[in-house]
C-alpha cells in the first residue's frame, strides 16, 4: 500500500525516471504558469486545467471504490492538482478533440498463453477421423436428427440421405420444438435449402468436400452472417444485418457446411436470457439452457441442427454443454480467429464447437482452426489427432480435494475410475490457494470498454435484463476499476500462467469437474483448452440457474428429482486438442450414455 501510494503521488510529478517538477507547479488555479527556459523537457504537471473541479471529498469517496486510503494531506495534494496532472488523460472521451475508436481494433497488448521460451502443442498435423460404420440409415426422422454429424457424413457422402432432406428434418423441428425452447433467433430456411441442393448437386456430381459436406449447422448469433441478422441476443443490435460471412462461418460453408439457424445466446453473452426470452433446456423445460452459448447448447440436445458453434469467455461453451449434455469443445486461446464475431474480452474470447459426440467437435474444429489477419489473437498451430490412437499410459492429473466435495458428483468420481480402467495413470496435482478471481478484474475491464458506447450513450437501457449482475449494471460498475490494479490483476495472470504450466509438465491432461469455478477461471484465463462431456446422470430436486438469486422468483422444485445429464471436463495442454480429443473418445464409448435423448423431444 505504501508503495503503490508513493508512486501515484510521486509520478504525476516530473518525467517519468527523471527529474521531480517543482512544487511551484501546484500553485493556485489562477496563476499564471510560467515559461520553461530553452531546453527545458515537457513534465507532468504544467498543462492547462481540465476536466471537473475535485476535492479532498471527491478522493476520500473515490478510495472506497479502489480500496486505498491516503491521509487528509495527501487528498489535499492529490485534488488541487488532479485538473493539471491526470484529467487530461481522459481527452480521447471528454476533451475537445474526442476520438472515436472503432470496433475492429483491439488492445496493442495481446494475451499469449506460450509462456516466453516454451513451446506448446504437437510437432506434426495430423488428422485421423474414426472408422465406425455408420451403418444404416434409419426409417425415422427424429433417429435421423439425432445421429451425430460423424454419421449423418458418412450417410451423406454415400448418397444414403441428402443434404436436402436432412435439412428439412431440421427445419421442421426448428418449426416444431423452438416455440418450447426460443434457441433460435433467426431461421433461414430458403438460403439453407439452396445450399442444400447445391451441396447434394457437387456430391452427385463427385466432388465431395469432406466429413461437414451438406450437414446443416447453427452459430450463436454473436457471429456475422452475410445477409442474416446479427442479433447479439441484444435489442440495440437485433437490427444488424452484416454483409459478409465471419471467418468461422466462411470456413465452414467452405467445407461445404450448410448454415440454417443464428442460435441464442444471453444479451451480449451474459447467461441465457435474449430479447426473445430464456432459452430453456429440453432435458429439463423448467428451466434455462444456460449461458452464453444457450441456443448451441438447446439446439444440439435437442436435434435442431447437426452441430453448432458457440463461444466462450468463461465458462459459456462448458456450462450449457453441462446442463444440456452436449459435446463442447473450447479451443486453446488462439487457435480458432474470431474475425467477425462480438467481442466481449480481446484476451479471453474463444470460438468452437458444440455438438452431440466427441468425434463431432473434432471433425468441426479442423474444418475451422487456422489463424486469420483480421484477428490479432489468432496463430497457426497444429492439430495431431487420431480417432483410433491408444491412450493407455497417458498420465491424467487430477485434484483430489475437488473430486471429494461439489460440485463434483458420483458421475465425476466414476468418470475418474473409467479412465483409470482404460489405462490411464491417475496423478494427484495441486495449484495454490490464490485469489483467482481477482483475474475477473480484466474481464468486467475489457468488456466494459467493448461497448463502452452502449453505456455511455445510455442504450444500455434497452437490454431486456437489468439486475444488478447483468452487464448493464456491470458495466457502468466498471468505469471505476483502478488502472493499477488492471496492471496487477495482468501480472497475476502471468503468474498463474507459470503455475499451470508447472502443473502440465507433469501431465498430459487433467480430469476435472466442469463446473469448479477456480479452473473455469484460471484455464480461461491462460487460454488452455477444454473438452466437457455427458458421462452419466443426476437427478437435481430444483431448477438451476446462472442468475444471482431473488427471492421473488424463486425457482422451480421437484418432487420426485428430475434426471439430468451430467458430464467432465479434460483439461488439455496448451494446442493439444488431439490428447484430449482421443482420451474424450474412450470415456465416451466406456460411459455409453451420449446416445441418449430428452424425453419430448
Amino acid at each position: 500500500m505504501n508503495t503503490r501510494r508513493q508512486f501515484l503521488l510521486t509520478a504525476p510529478l516530473g518525467v517519468l525516471g527523471a527529474s521531480v517538477f517543482a512544487p511551484a507547479a501546484f500553485a493556485a488555479a489562477d496563476t499564471k504558469p510560467v515559461a520553461p527556459p530553452p531546453g527545458a523537457p515537457p513534465a507532468f504537471g504544467t498543462a492547462p486545467q481540465v476536466g471537473p473541479e475535485v476535492t479532498p471529498a471527491t478522493f476520500a469517496e473515490a478510495e472506497k471504490l479502489v480500496q486505498v486510503a491516503l491521509t487528509p494531506a495527501e487528498r489535499e495534494m492529490a485534488s488541487a492538482s488532479w485538473r493539471r496532472t491526470l484529467a487530461s488523460v481522459y481527452e480521447r472521451r471528454t476533451g475537445p478533440r474526442k476520438l472515436a475508436i472503432e470496433a475492429g481494433i483491439a488492445p496493442a497488448g495481446q494475451w499469449n498463453p506460450v509462456l516466453p521460451g516454451a513451446s506448446a502443442g504437437p510437432a506434426r498435423d495430423r488428422f485421423v477421423r474414426g472408422t465406425t460404420d455408420a451403418g444404416p440409415l434409419p426409417t425415422n426422422d427424429a433417429a435421423i436428427a439425432y445421429a451425430p454429424a460423424w454419421r449423418l457424413s458418412r450417410w451423406i457422402e454415400a448418397r444414403k440421405l441428402s443434404s436436402e432432406r436432412l435439412t428439412s428434418i431440421y427445419i421442421a423441428r426448428i418449426r416444431r420444438f423452438d416455440p418450447q425452447l426460443r434457441a433460435v433467433i433467426t431461421l433461414a430456411p430458403e438460403q439453407a435449402l439452396a445450399a442444400a441442393r447445391a451441396a447434394d448437386a457437387e456430391i452427385a456430381a463427385g466432388k465431395y468436400r469432406g466429413p461437414l459436406h451438406g450437414i446443416p449447422f447453427g452459430v450463436k448469433d454473436l457471429l456475422d452472417s452475410a445477409g442474416i441478422a446479427t442479433t447479439w441476443g441484444a435489442e440495440p443490435f437485433r437490427n444488424n444485418v452484416p454483409a459478409r460471412d465471419a471467418v468461422v462461418v466462411a470456413r465452414l460453408k467452405q467445407a461445404g457446411a450448410i448454415l440454417l439457424a443464428k442460435l441464442s445466446l444471453g444479451a451480449l453473452a451474459l447467461n441465457d436470457i435474449w430479447f426473445g426470452g430464456q432459452t430453456m433446456n429440453p432435458w429439463l423445460p423448467e428451466e434455462g439452457a444456460s449461458g452464453s452459448s444457450a441456443g448451441p447448447g438447446a439446439a444440439v440436445a435437442a436435434g435442431l441442427v447437426g452441430f453448432a458453434i458457440g463461444s466462450e469467455t468463461e465458462g459459456s461453451i462448458i456450462a450449457p454443454s453441462m446442463r444440456c449434455g452436449v459435446t463442447g469443445l473450447r479451443p486453446t486461446y488462439g487457435r480458432v480467429p474470431r474475425t467477425g464475431a462480438m467481442t466481449l474480452c480481446w484476451s479471453m474470447d474463444k470460438l468452437g464447437p458444440m455438438a452431440r459426440c466427441v468425434e463431432d467437435t473434432l471433425l468441426v474444429l479442423h474444418a475451422i482452426a487456422g489463424p486469420d489477419a483480421g484477428d490479432i489473437g489468432s496463430v497457426p498451430a497444429k492439430l495431431d489427432f487420431d480417432a483410433a490412437a491408444q491412450v493407455r499410459g497417458l498420465k491424467l492429473g487430477y485434484f483430489p480435494g475437488w473430486m471429494r466435495e461439489a460440485p463434483a458428483t458420483d458421475v465425476d468420481r466414476a468418470a475418474l475410475e473409467s479412465l483409470r480402467a482404460l489405462g490411464l495413470v491417475p496423478t494427484e496435482v495441486s495449484l495454490p490457494d490464490w485469489p483467482y478471481d481477482s483475474m475477473n478484474l480484466l474481464l468486467f475491464a475489457e468488456a466494459a470498454a467493448a461497448f463502452e458506447d452502449l453505456t455511455l450513450s445510455g442504450a444500455d437501457d434497452q437490454l431486456k435484463v437489468q439486475v444488478p449482475d447483468a452487464w448493464p449494471n456491470l458495466f457502468r460498475q466498471s468505469r471505476f476499476l483502478s488502472a493499477v490494479d488492471y496492471v496487477q490483476a495482468d501480472r497475476l495472470r502471468r503468474k498463474v500462467a507459470m503455475e499451470m504450466a508447472r502443473v502440465m509438465a507433469g501431465v498430459d491432461l487433467l480430469l476435472v469437474p466442469s463446473l469448479r469455478g477456480e479452473m473455469m477461471t484460471i484455464s480461461n484465463f491462460t487460454g488452455h483448452p477444454s473438452l466437457t462431456l455427458r458421462t452419466g446422470f443426476v437427478s437435481v430436486g430444483e431448477a438451476r440457474s446462472d442468475w444471482a438469486p431473488d427471492p421473488a422468483n424463486p425457482l422451480p422444485r421437484f418432487d420426485p428429482p428430475r434426471r439430468v445429464p451430467h458430464g467432465v471436463t479434460l483439461i488439455g495442454r496448451l494446442f493439444d486438442e488431439g490428447t484430449i480429443g482421443r482420451v474424450g473418445l474412450a470415456l465416451e464409448r466406456k460411459s455409453n450414455v451420449a446416445g441418449e435423448t430428452p424425453p419430448g423431444f
